[in-house]
Parts: C-alpha cells; structure tokens; sequence
C-alpha cells in the first residue's frame, strides 16, 4: 500500500508539473489557458486522488 501511495503522489506531482508548464507557455505565447478535462469532468490532478481509492479497495467489494 505504501508503494502505491509513493506511486500516486509522484503521478499527481507530474500532473501538477505539466499543468504548470501548459499555463507558462499560454502566457509567453498570450493565449487564455483551458485544463483540459476527461469525460467524467476530472482534470488530470483530480483524476489521480479519486482513482486511489479504487486501487485501495478489495476485489469483492466492487459488486457485480
């Protein structure tokens, strides 16, 4: 568990990184910047910590 944890938290940081990048070079090129978003609504950085908890979860909790 504490590996997929480091796992997750580099993931998210490098999210965060590139989203930080896209808005430099939206304002060097002066250009409004739009997070793009996954069909469910998520940003990458959100995507990450809510998909965590699946990873976290028993396979016969999932119902089915």
């Amino acid at each position: 568990m504490e590996a997929l944890q480091h796992i997750s938290i580099k993931h998210r940081w490098e999210a965060i990184d590139f989203k930080n990048k896209q808005i430099k070079q939206a304002k060097l090129k002066q250009k409004d910047f739009h997070t793009e978003t996954f069909s469910n609504g998520d940003a990458r950085k959100q995507l990450l910590p809510r998909s965590r908890d699946l990873l976290y979860k028993a396979p016969n909790t999932f119902g089915g």
